[in-house]
């Protein structure tokens, strides 16, 4: 675990994230706030792009809870049955739309006390849907943005959700909006677990990580 970067490292290297890309977009598809909770609780242990796959015929004709308990489990299982855990996945989708229904009026709550008593919603799918639909500055921490945080010292922490915090106390207030997906970006696809691929790293320069690659 490296050590905490101090604030003006950590200004410059968000400052190049958001030069590179200015808006960053989670990889999820989604239409309302409802298939993005669906969608974001179909992804744990599976990838977004298998995800995408598997949703894009059903939202088409389940966008909202009351469809998906049309659609019922059976029918449900039928379009994420290339999902990892599709079965229990099926049973929580069905059972967190029932409790939008009768609970929410049918409306994705926008609160993190609210979405993580969903069955299947954690705090990281409820950070994604906070931060993604309701705009609010939170922080979904997943492997990648453990592994990176951990890396190169922008966010040390032994577990998830000290990682959660380090983001909230030590990245910038002007980047809190976009950092858990300028992270996840940099996470997926440049600063890999098994081989980074540092020689293409905006950062380099400032990342104190030991094994670089060359």
């Amino acid at each position: 675990m490296a050590k905490q970067l101090d604030y003006h490292t950590i200004h410059a290297i968000f400052s190049r994230f958001r030069d590179q890309e200015p808006e960053p977009k989670g990889e999820l598809d989604h239409t309302n706030a409802y298939t993005l909770v669906v969608a974001v609780a179909l992804s744990a242990q599976a990838t977004d792009v298998g995800v995408n796959k598997a949703t894009a015929e059903l939202f088409k004709i389940a966008d909202t809870p009351q469809k998906m308990l049309d659609l019922g489990e059976e029918g449900l299982i039928e379009h994420i049955k290339t999902i990892g855990l599709f079965r229990q996945k099926a049973k929580n989708v069905i059972k967190l739309s029932q409790i939008l229904v009768d609970d929410y009026g049918g409306e994705v709550p926008s609160s993190r006390a609210a979405l993580v008593s969903l069955p299947g919603v954690g705090r990281k799918t409820a950070n994604v849907v906070l931060n993604m639909w309701f705009k609010q500055p939170t922080q979904a921490v997943d492997t990648h943005i453990f592994r990176l945080g951990n890396r190169t010292g922008i966010c040390p922490g032994k577990e998830v959700v000290a990682v959660e915090h380090a983001i909230e106390d030590h990245i910038p207030a002007e980047f809190q909006q976009h950092a858990h997906h300028w992270m996840i970006l940099h996470g997926r696809y440049v600063c890999k677990a098994r081989k980074p691929v540092c020689s293409n790293c905006i950062i380099r320069d400032l990342c104190p990580f030991e094994e670089k690659t060359l």
